[in-house]
């Protein structure tokens, strides 16, 4: 110690100290600029959201499909979808029928 109550570090203890310094820094850095940091939270945030948006529209999509494939029940076919089906699929008329072939809007 010196006069003055400093006390003198050697240079083994300043290298120690100095890479505790950077080591506690970098885990600092880590803690809010790294792969599971605050300001990657933000961006997860942001993609569940995204996420739970594209779940509802595919569940609404779903739930439309399941009731098309309901009306499509060979038990108990709806009428209209099945003609529907028919003539979109098969490309079927009546002959008392006229199509009129719209140009595209683009």
């Amino acid at each position: 110690m010196t006069s003055q109550g400093h006390k003198i570090a050697l240079p083994k203890e300043q290298m120690t100290q100095g890479l505790a310094l950077a080591l506690l820094l970098l885990l600092l850095g880590l803690a809010i600029a790294g792969p599971s940091g605050l300001l990657a939270w933000n961006e997860n945030l942001q993609l569940r959201d995204q996420r739970h948006a594209q779940i509802a529209a595919l569940t609404e999509e779903r739930d439309i499909l399941k009731n098309r494939v309901g009306l499509l029940d060979p038990n108990s076919a709806d009428p209209d979808l099945v003609s529907e089906k028919l003539r979109s699929d098969l490309n079927v008329l009546h002959p008392d029928e006229v199509v009129l072939i719209l140009p595209t809007q683009d």
